[in-house]
């Protein structure tokens, strides 16, 4: 796929418009709306707004019209990959389709309009679908204990490890240190950091799994927690997940599930039966609540009854005479973890998800998920993928697995990068790159339950069309992205000088 420079082409007229930013079409005196003639006393702007605060000069602001406000952010909804335009196979990310359903239900007025600083006593319809969603999310990991306040997975995370902490003082121990695999998530070290212990790595063994024989060299009395998710980021199962529990209870420690992958297992087999002690949801991976862009999402935490004491306040309960409230009597309390209790648009949604599905629908849907992931993983090795990107793992995935780029890179010159680019040519957003990192040029692929038979193939068909064209000229997958509305970036240099907006 080639860019034309014809300038009598109707694409690059499009185009070269497209490229034009709302400051460039702003013209002084335009306006989308003209204020009515004020109707009231006009008071001194001294009154209204301290000098202090006031502008020195007028925000530099375009001056166009209505329509033209309403093509900027059409352009701009049009400039990103999202799962609504094509496939979005993104690894460990758990991109599956949100039924607008639960959009409708979160927009009723009831659910969108409710103010936060709310008396719960005026706000019982929301706190029984709060309590009534922290009693599903006990189930489904079987640990009976909730907590909803945690605004993301890297915030159930750091709750979960304050948990430990404060699970340890009160026991009189001073802990130092957590255990991590070195397949973990990017965000386990930060946490562990965050939380003031020193994290020590535990290694993968020859099958993908946890280093049984390191886990136990490294289990020591200094230990507070295991950090660990199963099926792992490899997107493999822990045969071994009860030995590994009874390791890391026999020294003292707390044994932490990231939940990030358990679209894998719902409804099938739970955490808390496993012998976690505390585990933190995606309720915007799993329970189909949109994510991207920063948010809004919710990493709310399960947590067996001796590490209950310590839940963040207020818990929203359940009274003796049915009514609900919020307990701020909790004096163990590692305290409130945000201003509110949660993204609660977030909340309506995700039990929307649990409530329509029901137990045999989650389970359904984890199944759905394991079976798309093996079927693609066959279908890739069926069109000669696996050649050139092989599995890092050769063995029965989960809902997700990981190929290894190496033979890619040193046999067709290029490297993941270069094709995860070239995908989006495509029209299908690449995978996970370069992650776990103990896999050389990894493509991590989930492609989830909501994905169909023909859209695997499809994707199967282009990976393998890519690495056909590939053979013949490796310049045209270094070179991509050719249809995208940027091209290409300084991936390196952004991350060193993130600087993301003009200076005015």
């Amino acid at each position: 796929m080639s860019v034309t420079t014809d300038r009598r082409s109707p694409w690059f007229i499009a185009a070269a418009d497209d490229d034009l930013t709302i400051f460039d079409r702003s013209r002084p005196g335009r306006r989308a709306f003209t204020a009515p003639t004020l109707d009231v006393p006009e008071r001194p702007l001294d009154e209204l707004i301290p000098a202090a605060l006031r502008r020195a000069t007028p925000a530099r602001l375009p001056e166009v019209s209505e329509p033209e406000i309403v093509r900027h952010y059409n352009r701009l909804s049009k400039r990103n990959f999202d799962l609504d335009t094509g496939f979005y196979p993104l690894g460990s990310c758990t991109m599956k389709h949100n039924p607008k359903l639960h959009e409708r239900i979160a927009a009723l007025p009831g659910h969108a309009r409710l103010h936060p600083l709310q008396r719960p006593a005026a706000a019982q319809g929301a706190l029984e679908l709060m309590w009534s969603l922290q009693q599903a999310l006990g189930e489904i990991s079987g640990l009976p204990h909730v907590s909803l306040q945690p605004s993301a997975g890297s915030h159930g995370e750091l709750a979960g490890v304050l948990l430990t902490r404060a699970f340890h003082e009160a026991h009189g121990q001073q802990r130092t240190k957590v255990l991590t695999p070195d397949t973990a998530h990017g965000t386990n070290p930060a946490t562990v950091t965050m939380a003031g212990y020193d994290l020590v790595k535990i290694g993968t063994d020859a099958a993908g799994n946890i280093d049984v024989a390191d886990l136990r060299e490294k289990a020591t009395d200094e230990v507070a927690c295991l950090m660990l998710t199963n099926p792992s980021t490899l997107g493999l199962f822990e045969p071994q997940i009860k030995e590994i529990a009874q390791i890391v209870h026999d020294v003292g420690a707390t044994l932490y599930y990231d939940g990030a992958n358990l679209n894998a297992i719902m409804g099938i087999c739970r955490p808390g039966d496993m012998g976690f002690d505390i585990v933190h949801f995606n309720l915007h991976k799993s329970f189909t609540q949109p994510h991207g862009g920063g948010g809004p999402g919710a990493g709310p935490i399960a947590v067996s009854d001796r590490i209950e004491p310590f839940l963040p306040r207020p818990q929203v309960v359940r009274r003796e005479d049915g009514s609900f409230d919020l307990d701020h009597d909790r004096p163990r309390s590692i305290g409130r973890l945000r201003g509110f209790q949660g993204n609660f648009g977030v909340f309506v949604r995700s039990y929307a998800y649990i409530r329509s599905l029901g137990a045999g629908g989650l389970r359904e849907a984890s199944e759905v998920a394991v079976l798309n992931a093996n079927y693609l993983l066959a279908r890739l090795r069926e069109e000669g993928v696996l050649e050139h990107l092989p599995a890092a793992y050769p063995r029965l995935c989960m809902h997700e697995f990981v190929l290894s780029g190496a033979p890619m890179k040193h046999e067709l010159g290029i490297r993941t990068l270069d094709l995860a680019k070239r995908l989006l040519d495509h029209g299908v957003h690449p995978p996970t790159v370069y992650f776990p990192l103990i896999v050389e040029e990894a493509l991590l692929i989930e492609p989830t339950e909501t994905e169909t038979r023909e859209t695997l193939d499809r994707f199967a068909a282009i990976v393998a069309d890519v690495l056909r064209e590939a053979a013949d000229d490796p310049e045209i997958a270094r070179g991509a992205p050719y249809s995208t509305p940027v091209r290409r970036l300084d991936e390196a240099g952004a991350a060193r000088q993130p600087v993301l907006r003009e200076q005015f």
